[in-house]
C-alpha cells in the first residue's frame, strides 16, 4: 500500500477521573509512529452527544458535533477503539455514539482494546462489543490487547510503565494494519472495476 491509511482512536469513555485516556494516547501514538498510517484521537467527552433519536443520516437537525464524528468515521480506513469495563459490560457512551451511525461501518476493519482496574482486562466488554460492531457491519479483529490494573500499568501521560505492554500493542496493531491494507487494497480494486464498467 503507498496511501496514507487513516485510522482514528476513539476514546470510549466520559466518566469523571477515567483512565481510558492514558491507554489511548499510548496506542495513538504508536500508530501515529507507523509509516504510512495517520491517526487522531476522537474523544467521546469533547464531542458530548446526546442520547440517540435517530441515526445521522436520517436526521436534519444533527446535534452538534454529530456530523464531524460521522465523517470521521467515514473517512477511517479502520478503527481503533478502547473502552473500559464496568459492571462487566461496556460503557453507555460508547454504544450511544456508534448507534448513530451505520453505513459508515461498513466492511470496516475494528480493533478492540479494553481497559479494567481489575486483573481481567475487559474481556467481558471485548465480547459484547465485537458481537455490536458485527450487527453494525463493521469487521472487529481477532486480535485482543486487555490492559490489567490500569492505573498502574499506563502513566497520566500514556506511557506504559510495563515494556511488555510496547511489545503487545505492537503486534496488536501489526494485525489491525494487516486486516487494514488487506480490505484497501478490495476496495482499491472495487473502485477499478465499477470505473471500467462505467467506461465502457
Amino acid at each position: 500500500m503507498t496511501e496514507t491509511l487513516y485510522l482514528p482512536v476513539i476514546v470510549g469513555s466520559t466518566r469523571r477521573g477515567r483512565q481510558t485516556p492514558r491507554v489511548a494516547l499510548f496506542m495513538h501514538r504508536r500508530l501515529a509512529g507507523r509509516p504510512g498510517v495517520e491517526s487522531r484521537l476522537l474523544d467521546l467527552a469533547e464531542y458530548a452527544l446526546p442520547i440517540m433519536e435517530e441515526r445521522l443520516h436520517k436526521r436534519e437537525d444533527p446535534p452538534p458535533g454529530l456530523e464531524e464524528f460521522g465523517e470521521q468515521i467515514r473517512r477511517a480506513d479502520a478503527l481503533l477503539i478502547v473502552t473500559p469495563e464496568y459492571n462487566s459490560g461496556y460503557p453507555g457512551v460508547l454504544k450511544n455514539a456508534l448507534d448513530y451511525l451505520l453505513p459508515q461501518y461498513r466492511r470496516k476493519p475494528v480493533g478492540i482494546v479494553t481497559v479494567s482496574a481489575g486483573p481481567w482486562g475487559g474481556l467481558s466488554a471485548l465480547s459484547q462489543l465485537r458481537q455490536v460492531l458485527l450487527s453494525l457491519g463493521a469487521l472487529p479483529i481477532p486480535a485482543r490487547l486487555p490492559v490489567e490494573r490500569v492505573d498502574s500499568t499506563f502513566t497520566a501521560a500514556g506511557d506504559a510503565a510495563d515494556p511488555a505492554y510496547e511489545r503487545r500493542a505492537d503486534r496488536f496493531i501489526d494485525e489491525l494494519l494487516w486486516y487494514t491494507e488487506a480490505l484497501a487494497a478490495r476496495r482499491a480494486l472495487d473502485r477499478d472495476e465499477q470505473t471500467d464498467r462505467h467506461g465502457r
